[in-house]
């Protein structure tokens, strides 16, 4: 019997535990290495690789950015929840065949003559500067019809119920100060036109919105709303009953 004893194997490309920044060069030590620390830095690369490659994606389809928006109250219920994550597009992408001219709006009066349902009922659901304020929190509503300079809205398209009894006198957006929409959530009893009440926001010029919603993810908004409450200065007060639907950029 021989006391030969085997030699031992090669190493290999496969072989990490003698990986060295002095021989093997900073880049391949970091792409090889099992030490701790260094393997932390490696996940931690990858998902942020992963996520930005995911964003980039979501930007190309939607052409907004940020393209997902987290939904901070109740008035678009029960078509759009609290804490729904939705997906945004331009507003000019997969504009329906009887969008208002010049924009990439179908308006829920225009709908409902053919052009399908979004969230629920006809019409698009629009996110808009209340008042084109860029530095006020966005609104997400229901495009409900378009007006012109000048018209007398409450009498030519409003809905009375809508109105609470009001005429074109009693509101500072009639007649119409400029083309554009007038807006309603879908849970709320009376337009966003109608003072004081939920957006606060004149008719809603069609440069005074940045996007329209495509879909919603349920619930997952919740992330956003609990990362920004926490941050917060002050509690947030409680979401009760149908009020404006802002939202918040994610992430």
């Amino acid at each position: 019997m021989s006391d030969r004893r085997p030699e031992d194997p090669p190493a290999t490309d496969s072989d990490t535990s003698s990986v060295s920044i002095e021989d093997d060069g900073l880049l391949r030590w970091l792409l090889r290495s099992e030490e701790g620390a260094v393997v932390v830095v490696r996940d931690v690369a990858s998902t942020v690789t992963i996520v930005a490659l995911i964003g980039l994606v979501l930007f190309a389809a939607s052409g907004v950015w940020p393209p997902l928006v987290a939904v901070e109250s109740g008035s678009m219920e029960p078509n759009i929840h609290t804490g729904d994550l939705v997906f945004v597009v331009d507003d000019d992408r997969f504009a329906g065949e009887n969008a208002v001219d010049g924009t990439g709006v179908v308006t829920l009066e225009d709908g409902q003559n053919g052009g399908g349902k979004h969230f629920g009922r006809p019409g698009d659901v629009i996110v808009f500067a209340p008042d084109g304020d860029a530095s006020e929190t966005p609104v997400i509503h229901r495009a409900r019809f378009w007006v012109e300079a000048g018209e007398n809205w409450v009498e030519t398209k409003a809905d009375a119920d809508a109105l609470a009894g009001r005429t074109c006198a009693d509101l500072s957006s009639c007649p119409a100060p400029h083309d554009g929409f007038v807006t309603k959530g879908d849970a709320n009893d009376l337009y966003d036109q109608v003072d004081g009440r939920y957006a606060e926001t004149t008719v809603v010029k069609s440069d005074w919105i940045s996007s329209k919603a495509g879909f919603r993810i349920p619930r997952l908004g919740q992330v956003r709303l609990a990362f920004d409450s926490l941050l917060a200065v002050a509690p947030p007060q409680p979401l009760s009953g149908p009020i404006s639907s802002a939202i918040l950029p994610w992430p």
